[in-house]
């Protein structure tokens, strides 16, 4: 593993010992001390900003998947009970076409943490070797890049409230290393739970709270699960890598506050408190609320439809729509495959129909979700009722 991590360890050396010398030249004192716990801070702050681009693309990825829950709930209604390879396959279609189409992915979400794994075993690494490289007997190197023996025997001696970054509750007898590993994964695990479940209770539509969401349901179980493990796995690692992941779940609970109250998901709790903060705010400086401004817009472009759209087409009532099934130009192949079409959209619309009224939709979602049903109608209707075929 040490082969593997190489220049991982090399590069964590290089921001520590940097980090550290920034650090001694605004007037922290040189030596073991304070300055070696904060270089491990400042890591894991560099590593934050270096993977901020993820996290964006992650709380995307995060919204996306949940305002497609309830289409996800129709598509899964629509091929209940079919277990042939032709529905699993058709379904299967639909489903990453439903990814596609909300700009979402389920691997999007573990990205921060899968970057960040390497860094943390790396930084595991460095600090459990810390001893040979003082020593002088750490194989094959005499250094880890800049980490000199004279620094690492530094790193070695810094404490955290008496117990040294390098020690671990399983290989120190000391009594204060062990009661401040207890803390340090308390408080780990205590921030990792509240950064998963503030996601579910504070960003989450109601749509998506019912116990038949998938996304929900492995939700809770994460919730659960994350911190148990860090329990069991914590009195492993040293006392500079914990330090490390609490750092790292601070700065995700404050960054998921920040995103969560300034940009919340549709549909959720802190979409309500936001437009009430704005709402607020606009009533003070004599501005319509943002309900009205919306529905000011949707009048504007159904206006501006009406205007450039030529002359309007009549929606065509599904009997009529059957009647062309008999129309004696029509192939008996195209007939079928008309008559396919309808059954398929009016299964389609039921299951649609059943999740809005039993999977708690508020009425301002359900009126958004028909808002969209309808513009797709009118483009449609625009161009002549006809998907433009591909080139």
């Amino acid at each position: 593993m040490d082969t593997i991590l190489w220049p991982i360890k090399v590069a964590v050396a290089w921001v520590m010992v940097w980090i550290h010398k920034f650090l001694v030249l605004i007037g922290m004192p040189d030596g073991p001390g304070v300055a070696w716990v904060l270089s491990i801070v400042g890591l894991t702050i560099v590593v934050r900003l270096l993977i901020m681009p993820l996290f964006v693309k992650q709380i995307r990825a995060s919204r996306g998947m949940q305002l497609m829950q309830p289409e996800l709930q129709a598509l899964q209604a629509k091929y209940k009970g079919k277990k042939d390879p032709e529905s699993q396959r058709r379904q299967q279609e639909e489903m990453m076409a439903l990814y596609r189409k909300h700009g979402t992915n389920p691997m999007s979400s573990c990205l921060p943490i899968l970057i960040q794994m390497p860094i943390f075993f790396a930084l595991f690494r460095v600090l459990a070797n810390l001893e040979k490289l003082a020593e002088g007997t750490y194989p094959g190197h005499a250094s880890i890049g800049p980490l000199t023996a004279q620094l690492a025997e530094q790193v070695q001696q810094s404490t955290v409230f008496g117990a040294p970054l390098s020690a671990s509750f399983m290989n120190s007898n000391d009594t204060t290393t062990k009661i401040v590993t207890i803390v340090m994964i308390v408080v780990m695990g205590i921030t990792q739970w509240y950064t998963m479940a503030q996601l579910s209770m504070k960003n989450m539509p109601e749509s998506s709270k019912n116990s038949d969401n998938p996304m929900m349901r492995s939700q809770k179980m994460m919730t659960t699960i994350m911190p148990i493990f860090f329990a069991f796995t914590g009195v492993q690692f040293q006392i500079g890598v914990l330090v490390y992941w609490v750092t790292t779940n601070l700065w995700t609970m404050g960054q998921q506050f920040f995103t969560i109250r300034n940009m919340p998901a549709p549909g959720s709790d802190a979409e309500k408190k936001y437009r009430a903060r704005v709402n607020a705010k606009r009533a003070r400086q004599g501005k319509p609320s943002l309900e009205e401004e919306e529905a000011a817009q949707r009048q504007a472009e159904l206006e501006a439809a009406g205007r450039t759209g030529g002359q309007r087409v009549q929606p065509v009532r599904k009997d009529r729509q059957r009647k062309r099934t008999t129309n004696p130009r029509t192939t008996p192949r195209e007939r079928e495959q008309i008559a396919a079409s309808f059954e398929e959209e009016e299964s389609e619309e039921k299951a649609v129909e059943e999740i809005e009224t039993t999977a708690g939709l508020t009425p301002e979602e359900i009126a958004r979700r028909r808002y969209e049903k309808r513009a797709r109608q009118r483009a449609q209707r625009k161009n002549g009722g006809k998907k433009r075929k591909p080139r």
